[in-house]
C-alpha cells in the first residue's frame, strides 16, 4: 500500500499561488504524484501549472497496462512532451499567456520501483536505509555553475540567480525531460517539492522532517511553516509518499 500527501501554500509574499499538483490513480489503480511550479507573471503561471496538472490527470486516468520501468519511462517522456506542446501552442494563441511555462516533477510509484521525470528545478528526494538524497538534478543556471566548478554548493544556496531555470515545460516548442526508474522498499519515503521549499530549507533540514516518524501530513505542514518563517517569498508545494504503510496508519489520500 502506498500513502501520499499533497500540500501547497501561497507563502508570505506572493499574492497568488502559481503552483499546482496532485495525486492521481489510473485504470489499474496505479499511483502518480506531480507538482508543477508555474512561471510567466500574474495569471499566466497559474494557467501553465494548472493546464499541466489537468492534462496529466486526464492522460493518466485513461491509461492502463503499464508494468515495466521502460513502459513507465516512455509514458512519462511522451506525456511531458505532449503537455509541453499544448502549453506552447496555448501561449502562441493567447497573448496574455505568451512566455508562460512551468517546472514539473512527476513520479509513478509501484511496489517494486518508482519512475520519476522532471523539467526545471522542482525536485524529488528519497529517504531510505542509505540516507536522504536528491534523485533529480536541477535544470538551473546555478546547478550548471556548480557542475562546472565555478560555484560551490554552499554558495549556490544564496546565489542571486539561483531561480533561473535552463529549461521549462511550455517555453519552447520541444522539451527533453529527464526520466529514470529506481528500486525502493518498505518504509522508504519520497519528497517531491517546488523551489519555494528548497530555497529555504537545506537538505539536512528536509531530511530531519522526511526521515522522522512524524505523520506525513504533519511533517509536510512543519516544512511549509519553517519555509514561511524563513521568509516565504515563493509559493511552497510538496508531496510526501511512503512505501508500504500498514492500513491502520491511514488511507491513501
Amino acid at each position: 500500500m502506498l500513502k501520499g500527501q499533497f500540500l501547497t501554500d501561497r507563502g508570505k509574499v506572493r499574492d497568488h499561488n502559481e503552483d499546482s499538483g496532485g495525486i492521481f490513480f489510473n485504470a489499474d489503480q496505479q499511483f502518480l504524484a506531480v507538482i508543477a511550479d508555474g512561471m510567466g507573471g500574474h495569471k499566466a503561471g497559474d494557467v501553465a501549472s494548472q493546464m499541466t496538472i489537468n492534462n496529466i490527470q486526464t492522460n493518466w486516468e485513461e491509461v492502463s497496462g503499464l508494468t515495466t520501468p521502460e513502459e513507465m519511462e516512455n509514458w512519462l517522456f511522451e506525456t511531458i512532451r505532449s503537455v509541453n506542446k499544448s502549453l506552447f501552442d496555448h501561449a502562441q494563441s493567447h497573448v496574455e499567456c505568451q512566455g508562460m511555462g512551468t517546472t514539473i516533477v512527476i513520479t509513478i510509484c509501484t511496489p517494486d520501483f518508482f519512475t520519476v521525470g522532471h523539467v526545471g528545478d522542482s525536485r524529488c528526494y528519497i529517504a531510505n536505509e542509505h540516507g536522504f538524497s536528491q534523485v533529480t538534478e536541477d535544470h538551473s543556471l546555478v546547478n550548471a555553475l556548480v557542475k562546472a566548478g565555478q560555484v560551490s554548493k554552499e554558495d549556490a544556496q544564496n546565489h542571486p540567480r539561483k531561480n533561473v531555470v535552463l529549461k521549462a515545460v511550455g517555453t519552447e516548442q520541444q522539451v527533453e525531460p529527464d526520466v529514470q526508474s529506481l528500486e525502493w522498499e518498505h518504509g522508504d519515503r519520497l519528497l517531491l517539492c517546488s523551489d519555494g521549499l528548497t530555497d529555504k530549507l537545506t537538505d539536512e533540514q528536509l531530511s530531519s522532517f522526511v526521515d522522522g516518524n512524524v505523520e506525513m501530513g504533519q511533517a509536510g505542514q512543519q516544512m511549509i511553516n519553517l519555509a514561511n518563517q524563513l521568509g516565504g517569498e515563493d509559493n511552497i508545494s510538496l508531496i510526501l509518499i511512503q512505501h508500504d504503510v500498514s492500513p491502520e496508519e491511514g488511507e491513501t489520500s
